[in-house]
């Protein structure tokens, strides 16, 4: 049987899309409280997969499995690939897809609770559809808990895939910013356009890619990052000062410690650039870093 063709006279004809076909013949519903956007357009997988220059030994993560039309491209190009899904009554189609492919698993879990490090063989590249929800989340996790990947291109919201490429002084440049730049080049590549998803999206999305240069940032400097922009509104020291666990001298020693590494002493986190975050962590003291608590 051709895809496409009526099956019998009478009979509905197929949809051509994998993605379409599987939503019917197993009854889905597209889960909106779990950001589900399914990819329907075949181009959009080539674009990927050109972004993550996909080479036969390539070992591949990637979350957020969906209707498994990414899941089975990828499969075909790789060494092999792990596929997380949240979603349980996704598992028949994704079986679907992956079953031609025996260098595949696929992980029914939460990939914000599960332990990617324990992912065997160990992953090189991230390649995914991120729901909306949870992509910065799990686009974070991934650098810290894959020390060997080194490419992420993932399809994100566009709002998110813009903070994580902002440039200091920004309205979109935060804590994820700084946390995936100090590991990662990050670059916007494109804007994909709604129409490449079922249901279509209220918002717009983007494809970014990340390269690893560096290893994910230690506890104690990602604290300092997520405390120094949590209350945008105030001076660095002050807002590390109102983190849970902040030492009583941590705000004198963040404004003594500003002016040695070039800026005001009542400068910003959003006039901090990246590079200058560690620096910042050694001349404030990392050890009074250490018992502050990151939201």
């Amino acid at each position: 049987m051709v895809t496409g063709e009526p099956r019998a006279t009478g009979e509905p004809r197929e949809p051509r899309q994998a993605s379409l076909r599987r939503l019917r013949r197993y009854g889905i519903r597209p889960n909106r409280e779990l950001g589900q956007n399914f990819l329907i357009d075949d181009n959009i997988l080539g674009v990927v997969g050109r972004a993550a220059a996909l080479e036969q030994d390539d070992v591949v993560l990637e979350v957020g499995g969906g209707l498994g039309v990414l899941s089975e491209y990828v499969a075909a190009r790789v060494g092999y690939l792990h596929v997380v899904e949240v979603d349980r009554t996704l598992e028949a189609p994704l079986a679907e897809a992956l079953a031609p492919f025996p260098n595949t698993t696929l992980h029914l879990a939460d990939a914000v609770e599960l332990d990617l490090a324990s992912l065997d063989p160990a992953p090189g590249k991230v390649v995914a559809n991120l729901p909306y929800g949870v992509a910065a989340t799990v686009l974070l996790k991934s650098i810290a808990e894959l020390p060997e990947a080194q490419l992420w291109v993932a399809v994100v919201q566009r709002e998110v895939g813009e903070r994580l490429a902002a440039g200091p002084g920004s309205k979109a440049y935060g804590a994820t910013s700084v946390l995936a730049q100090l590991a990662c080049e990050v670059r916007v590549l494109r804007r994909v356009p709604r129409t490449v998803f079922h249901p279509e999206p209220n918002v717009e999305s983007a494809l970014v890619l990340m390269r690893r240069r560096a290893p994910a940032p230690p506890p104690e400097l990602t604290a300092l990052v997520h405390g120094g922009f949590a209350h945008r509104r105030k001076a660095l020291a002050g807002s590390l000062a109102l983190v849970p666990g902040a030492p009583d001298e941590l705000r004198d020693a963040t404004r003594a410690a500003l002016p040695a590494i070039g800026h005001p002493a009542d400068a910003r986190a959003e006039r901090i650039p990246p590079e200058d975050w560690a620096p910042l962590a050694d001349a404030i003291g990392r050890e009074r870093l250490e018992g502050l608590r990151p939201r």
